[in-house]
């Protein structure tokens, strides 16, 4: 295997390059809930982890996201915080979240369809959904690690476990702790 700071490139087209290690990772501002949005800004200062997948109910995806929620408390130990991210709606996503107790946000790259997915390259405009993909955003909001997973493969979390280790400890929370705490209430809320 490469190192854990070059990107993993399993795809299926030639012609899609995924963002890498290094670049600036590129912001959102993206549906959780009816009502409220999260930016990828409202994060700075934490390691972020961005999953980009399919589709709700597809049993891969499920199978990820409930390997991700179950070692949360790993991510925790790193201070990194999990968003999801398909082109299903916020509605799908809430039912979904709701069923499987999932412990962090998924956000709805619903309209435009895709855009973030395409800011990332990891957009499928052949079946036009997200493809399989983990970024790292480091504290300071660049790609520190990326991934490219081939669809029909569940990724785990190894590799963002094992890449996560590599960020700086000196690295912590800033004031983004605020706003998470705002987020970690409305999901209560709504579970």
């Amino acid at each position: 295997m490469d190192s854990f700071n070059e990107t993993k490139e399993f795809n299926q087209q030639k012609d899609t390059v995924i963002l890498k290690p290094g670049q600036i990772a590129p912001n959102f501002n993206l549906a959780f809930t009816s009502n409220q949005k999260i930016s990828l800004y409202d994060f700075r200062g934490e390691p972020i982890v961005l999953i980009f997948y399919p589709a709700d109910w597809s049993p891969i995806c499920g199978d990820q996201l409930a390997l991700c929620n179950e070692v949360m408390s790993e991510f925790q130990k790193h201070n990194a915080r999990l968003l999801g991210i398909s082109v299903d709606s916020i509605w799908s996503h809430l039912a979904f979240s709701k069923k499987n107790n999932l412990r962090f946000p998924l956000l709805a790259d619903f309209e435009p369809k895709g855009s973030v997915a395409k800011s990332y390259g990891v957009y499928d405009e052949c079946s036009g959904l997200s493809r399989r993909a983990l970024f790292i955003i480091n504290p300071q909001g660049k790609i520190h690690w990326s991934y490219l997973s081939p669809i029909e493969v569940n990724p785990g979390a190894d590799g963002l476990l094992e890449a996560l280790e590599l960020i700086p400890k000196q690295l912590t929370r800033t004031s983004a702790a605020a706003v998470n705490s705002n987020i970690e209430s409305i999901y209560a809320a709504l579970t």
